[in-house]
């Protein structure tokens, strides 16, 4: 009966024959007993429905909290544990970013204190990103940091390996946090701001100090001349140090491109270091298991027409200006295929497969357009992508599950992540949840 609901009478399979993996997101943090208790019975049901593996987030701020290089592995020991001992394999998060301050956030683990403190010459806002409001985020170290915080990332990651090494045969995939909520993006619509969350077109996120340093280095490269950029920006700057970053309500056309190529270039020279980073930091045990990448399924101002056309993408960095093609997604779906040691691999996932299309006001959403222009591009550069979805409510209704099957009959996607666990297993979602699994197992 369950597998009526979705019309189907056919094996899940991808492309290259293997079945369609099924995981589901473990839970952000575990306090009381009741808590850990009930994530042993869900654990129990996840097995018994044929989930593949679990995704746990390793928090930094929990783990190396108390200074650099005082590492406190003991709760990732008992959740490992726990996973493990109902066979259940696992996707552990290199979570650089807080828990807090995102949609369904129940925990608060800031990043760690000492970290803004750490690098002399430079202040905790130096390390921050800077919105066009004037505000700072403390979600993320900022990118136009990472000459400076790109040892630390790498010393974390080597010594969870050192720690959890045993655990390598039961590890599918190692992912990289690249941005808030774990995401490659700034965090342009995040709570810092007044009146950016959704679905407004967002802040920029590009006025700290070392980003219009880096701004600076761009624009000499970008342009012939300081006389050639006043001409194509329609201003009067001396020299290239006295150019500010424009904001986005009144830069000239070409100010806008010129700044939304350099924020996004920065972007996905940061995904890149961090994939080689997490390459170069897993070495030993860990040098042969796949790593992965999150990219936010950004669907809102996509039917937006004029000046605001697609500017929820553009904030947070997903989208040049100038673009080969229309879509734009070619050089953050390409980090996937950035060569690494030992040709480990590596998975990119995308979310909001349960979302329709909503084009209209307020929100001018094409989100079930994006899941198959995102993923059929994906296809074409031969990335490995696999699914999930934006919120936990989507999964929890039919109508959200007839978009998955959709893009998962398609061969769009190598498997998905059901978010969360507690509210898949307990909640209206675990039929449909288990009904896919069967389907796809059967």
């Amino acid at each position: 009966i369950l597998l009526g609901l979705f019309s189907l009478t056919f094996k899940l399979y991808a492309s290259d024959e293997k079945p369609i993996t099924a995981n589901v997101m473990g839970p952000l943090w575990l306090e009381s007993e009741d808590e850990w208790q009930t994530f042993r019975n869900d654990l129990s049901w996840a097995k018994s429905a044929g989930v593949g593996a679990v995704t746990i987030d390793v928090w930094w701020g929990a783990v190396e909290t108390d200074g650099d290089q005082k590492f406190d592995w003991r709760y990732y020991d008992k959740v490992f544990k726990e996973i493990r001992q109902y066979k259940l394999r696992i996707i552990p998060i290199m979570s650089f970013h807080q828990c807090g301050g995102n949609v369904n956030d129940t925990c608060n683990i800031p990043l760690p204190n000492w970290v803004w403190h750490h690098f002399d010459g430079f202040s905790s806002d130096d390390l921050k990103y800077k919105s066009e409001q004037g505000n700072y985020s403390s979600e993320y170290v900022s990118l136009w940091a990472n000459h400076l915080v790109l040892s630390q990332y790498r010393q974390f990651m080597q010594a969870f390996e050192h720690r959890y090494q045993h655990l390598a045969d039961y590890i599918d995939e190692i992912n990289i946090s690249m941005g808030p909520a774990g995401e490659i993006r700034f965090p342009s619509y995040n709570q810092h701001d007044t009146g950016t969350e959704f679905p407004t077109r967002g802040a920029w996120q590009v006025y700290g100090k070392l980003a219009q340093q880096d701004l600076t280095q761009f624009l000499t490269k970008r342009y012939a001349s300081i006389t050639e950029l006043n001409k194509h920006w329609g201003t009067s700057y001396k020299d290239f140090a006295t150019v500010s970053v424009p904001l986005p309500t009144s830069c000239s056309a070409s100010a806008c491109k010129a700044t939304i190529d350099w924020f996004h270039q920065a972007l996905v020279t940061h995904g890149k270091q961090m994939l080689v980073t997490a390459d170069e930091a897993f070495a030993n045990e860990f040098k042969s298991i796949p790593l992965g990448y999150k990219v936010a399924g950004i669907h809102w101002l996509m039917a937006k027409e004029g000046r605001w056309h697609r500017a929820a993408e553009i904030a947070t960095g997903l989208l040049p200006a100038s673009r080969t093609e229309e879509f734009g997604y070619r050089n953050v779906i390409s980090l996937a295929n950035l060569p690494l040691s030992n040709k480990r691999g590596t998975i990119l996932h995308y979310t909001a497969l349960e979302m329709s299309d909503n084009p209209t006001a307020p929100a001018y959403s094409r989100a079930n357009a994006l899941v198959t222009q995102f993923s059929e591009l994906a296809r074409t550069l031969g990335v490995n992508i696999k699914g999930e979805n934006a919120l936990s409510a989507g999964v929890q209704n039919s109508h959200g599950w007839r978009n998955i099957h959709k893009h998962i009959q398609q061969q769009r996607f190598t498997g998905i992540t059901v978010l969360r666990l507690n509210s898949i297993a307990n909640g209206e979602g675990r039929k449909h949840f288990e009904a896919f699994i069967e389907l796809n197992n059967g």
